[in-house]
Order: structure tokens, then sequence, then C-alpha cells
């Protein structure tokens, strides 16, 4: 199967920034696309942004020129820059990964477990 581990939430201040990792192992024969995802109290979770393999990018309009979304060198990762952060940023912070475990089968959506950004004064 597929694991999904999300890193790099923590405690900020209003203005400050924070960069979040997403790794994805196992049985992988290929993906479709990777995203963040976030959920706040009471909220539902929503898309933050997403990347598809052929390099397509899309952003929530409340994140757009604050947030960035990268894939990385290294195989399977998946990182989230978050500049400017405010406090209605503060959600928990899901990696998604859109994948086929083998050449027969359909794509399935894997989710991590999550990471807390909190962002207060």
């Amino acid at each position: 199967q597929v694991q999904v581990v999300e890193s790099g939430g923590g405690l900020v201040q209003p203005g400050e920034s924070l960069r979040l990792s997403c790794a994805a192992s196992g049985s992988i024969f290929a993906i479709d696309s990777m995203g963040w995802y976030r959920q706040a109290p009471g909220k539902r979770r929503e898309l933050v942004a997403s990347i598809t393999s052929d390099g397509k990018f899309n952003y929530v309009d409340s994140v757009k020129g604050r947030f960035t979304i990268s894939r990385g060198s290294v195989k399977n990762t998946l990182f989230l820059r978050m500049n400017s952060l405010k406090p209605e940023d503060t959600a928990v912070y899901f990696c998604n990964v859109d994948a086929m475990v083998d050449s027969g089968s359909n794509y399935v959506d894997y989710w991590g477990q999550g990471t807390q950004v909190t962002v207060s004064s």
C-alpha cells in the first residue's frame, strides 16, 4: 500500500513563514497529482494547493501570492511554503496523493495523518 507522512507544522506568529513537507512511499506505480488540504475546527476540509503530474498548479484564492507548492527532487515528495501567515490559516494540514499501485489498478486518494499549523500572537 501507500504511506503518506507530513511534517513541518508548528506555532508561529502572524506574518511568519512555515514549510510543510510530505513524503509518499510504498507500492507506488504512478502518481497523478499531489496536494495539500486543510481543515479548521468546525469547518470542512478544503483544498489549499495541488500540482498535477504534468505540472499544472491550483491554489485556493485565499492563499494565492502567499503559499507555494512544489515537488521535491526526491521522488514522491511535496512541499508547501507558506509565507505571510494569518490567524485564519490555522488548521490541520493534510497531504493528499492520487496514486496507482500497479498498471492494472485505478488511481486512489491516499492521505497523511495531518500536521497542525497554528498562527497566533
